[in-house]
């Protein structure tokens, strides 16, 4: 096994230490794990590989490792999201490097990597329309304490990796303002239901948004505070700069960017989501979070299924 990335001094830090001492102390690296700043050398021949890296930051890595001198043959992403410009998914922009042929999986559904990193059983899913490389690559990563499953849909395990993070912020804004419970469950539940209608009409499963990579993520990501998204939202509802929090967080909240590509596309698609437009608006057009509970709560009343309510 190889380890890239882009910091040669963060590279020399982690092959000296054996171990990523800012994020996981306590997770070592395994002896057979060697750390390189050559991506030529890291990608090396017929080799799985596993990228990582926000989702605006996707296509620049394909390029790199699609000029190799020998360019992947298989190739899986942590990456979610749409991508900004073009409201493509990442198994999109893939196919628009290295072609639809190229064998490629997401993987995603509820894991913080502390927990991963300490031991603790975990569960997950690895898409690809590719079969035999999901169940390949399933069985590489599982151990006794780490559970890959598989799954033919690899949009909706992305539709829902996306889509989640937004909603996170808002679930964040929420507990933050003090709203409580009651919201909080509402916001899951209904921004569910959101997830699911756009996942559809980008051509999704239904079912794949009942699983890990759909109400599993959410429910991780809106409740618990090692969410980077969530704890952005609670910041923002404490009266935090964005810019501050961001730099305070030291990682990428993908959430916020999503919010802005998850609107476009919905509005593209015609599909109704209220609560991510709200959380959208909030993000990037300075509405008040309370204004924006307010305008959710007095819409039109619909039944559950969305058809209006007779007479409302």
């Amino acid at each position: 096994m190889r380890l890239w990335g882009r910091d040669p001094e963060a590279l020399a830090t982690l092959a000296r230490e054996r171990c990523n001492t800012r994020y996981l102390p306590d997770a070592a690296f395994p002896d057979t794990l060697k750390v390189t700043a050559s991506l030529a050398a890291a990608a090396g021949d017929d080799a799985d590989i596993v990228i990582s890296v926000p989702s605006h930051a996707l296509r620049a890595l394909l390029g790199e490792l699609a000029a190799l001198p020998v360019p992947p043959t298989r190739l899986a992403w942590a990456t979610k999201g749409f991508e900004q410009r073009s409201g493509l998914l990442p198994h999109q922009v893939v196919a628009s490097v290295f072609g639809a042929a190229l064998p490629g999986a997401v993987l995603s559904g509820p894991t913080f990597a502390h927990e991963v990193g300490r031991g603790l059983p975990t569960a997950m899913v690895v898409a690809s329309r590719d079969t035999a490389f999901a169940a390949r690559l399933a069985q590489a990563i599982s151990s006794e304490t780490f559970r890959a499953y598989t799954s033919d849909d690899i949009v909706g395990v992305e539709v829902g990796g996306a889509v989640k993070n937004v909603l996170a912020i808002g679930a964040g804004i929420s507990d933050g303002l003090g709203f409580g419970a009651n919201t909080r469950v509402a916001m899951i539940t209904r921004g569910l239901l959101e997830m699911t209608r756009l996942g559809e009409a980008l051509g999704a499963h239904r079912d794949t948004f009942m699983g890990l990579a759909g109400i599993g993520d959410l429910v991780l990501t809106c409740t618990d505070d090692q969410s980077r998204n969530r704890r952005f939202g609670l910041a923002l509802a404490a009266g935090e700069d964005a810019g501050s929090v961001q730099r305070r967080i030291g990682q990428v909240v993908e959430g916020v960017a999503a919010a802005r590509a998850v609107h476009d596309v919905a509005s593209a698609h015609h599909v109704d989501m209220p609560i991510a437009e709200q959380i959208h608006h909030v993000l990037h057009d300075g509405l008040d979070p309370r204004e924006a509970v307010v305008t959710l709560m007095t819409r039109s009343l619909k039944s559950e299924d969305g058809e209006r309510v007779e007479g409302a």
